[in-house]
């Protein structure tokens, strides 16, 4: 049985989704939230959406930004994760 393909991203996406998950210390936040804006100046801050583990030592953030490529995907991925505090990019 084949694999089935990843669905594709039509670019510019409105309203992708962007999960990041670490640990809630320092200004992890603030941090994460420049990163963001680094990539989606338009970025609208009102729908931002945090979780706190139930232990409250992580985080999770939820982003939603207009995607503009592929390439932009990729080095805020890899922008998020060279962030220590950063456990997961979703």
């Amino acid at each position: 049985m084949s694999e089935p393909e990843a669905p594709k991203i039509e670019f510019p996406c409105a309203n992708y989704v962007v999960k990041v998950v670490g640990s809630d210390t320092g200004s992890f936040r603030e941090d994460v939230l420049a990163v963001m804006l680094k990539y989606d100046p338009k970025l609208d801050q009102s729908r931002i959406q945090y979780r706190p583990s139930s232990k409250g030592t992580y985080l999770s953030i939820s982003y939603w930004i207009t995607a503009e490529s592929e390439a932009q995907l990729k080095t805020l991925n890899e922008e998020l994760r060279s962030d220590s505090r950063v456990k997961t990019v979703l």
